[in-house]
């Protein structure tokens, strides 16, 4: 398989003049990802632990509800990519023709775009899972993922994914050039591995966007704990889907929004 960085010279240009440098920069490659011989995405990916990208695809996407919904799945290299290809169990692989025939019409209907923006943002579940955590954890959760980011190190240009579990730290992560990407690859390794994700929190080196909270939702998490910012409307999803959202986690600090009561923070007015 294609490795997950490569070492390129350059020049180092600065007030002082030009130097020769090399630097170890992360690779990304076009990932199909197929479900009984129909692509039904391709992305650009960093070419590691993409089994577990694939599986945390398709749970989030819902084209499976577990793992063992696969019949067989294999990993293909070819010249202009890689390609996941999944073989479904008969019932899911008929819901998923299913879906495919619901999502086709006729060209120029005047509804396909309203069809396609509502399918954007489908309706979230609601997420039930109460794990607690307290303020300390949640203030050094990004600093404690850090340790577990060793492609970040050697290239300073990825994104990163963590479990959290109350009392115990990080004890999954998974690191990608894309931020969604790790954050499947993080899903599809706790299915994988047979961790439920409403025991404990995600953590994410990004900023909160809709897609997100839709993957974390759907994966049945109930906290999500982020370096940077949420938009304004992944917040009111994840007001809707009953998600603790706390973000811009730096050193001792972090904002909380939505549904705080997962985190003790010790302060009387929040509720």
């Amino acid at each position: 398989m294609t490795d997950a960085a490569k070492s390129r010279p350059g020049l180092a240009v600065s007030s002082s003049g030009a130097r020769t440098v090399t630097r170890t920069l992360p690779e990304e490659t076009p990932v199909a990802i197929s479900f009984d011989g129909t692509t039904l995405a391709v992305m650009m990916a960093s070419p590691a632990d993409l089994e577990d990208f694939a599986y945390g695809f398709a749970l989030t996407e819902r084209v499976i509800d577990r793992p063992e919904d696969v019949e067989t799945f294999e990993i293909i290299q070819f010249d202009a990519g890689i390609e996941a290809r999944f073989l479904l169990r008969d019932d899911r692989s008929e819901q998923l023709r299913a879906r495919q025939r619901a999502l086709m019409g006729p060209v120029g209907c005047g509804l396909c775009g309203i069809d396609s923006l509502e399918g954007a943002l489908p309706a979230l579940p609601a997420v039930d899972a109460d794990p607690r955590f307290s303020r300390d954890e949640v203030a050094r959760a990004t600093d404690e993922l850090r340790a577990h980011q060793p492609l970040h190190d050697l290239t300073r240009a990825v994104h990163a994914a963590g479990f959290m579990v109350p009392g115990e730290g990080i004890v999954m992560a998974r690191e990608d050039v894309g931020r969604h990407n790790a954050l499947d690859k993080l899903i599809g390794a706790l299915a994988r591995a047979g961790i439920d994700p409403a025991s404990g929190a995600m953590v994410i080196t990004s900023r909160v966007s809709v897609e997100m909270v839709q993957k974390t939702a759907q994966a049945g998490c109930a906290v999500i704990v982020a370096a940077s910012a949420p938009t304004a409307h992944a917040l009111r999803l994840a007001d809707a889907a009953q998600i603790t959202l706390a973000a811009f986690v730096r050193g001792e600090s972090f904002d909380l929004y939505s549904h705080p009561h997962r985190i003790q923070t010790g302060a009387s007015d929040v509720a």
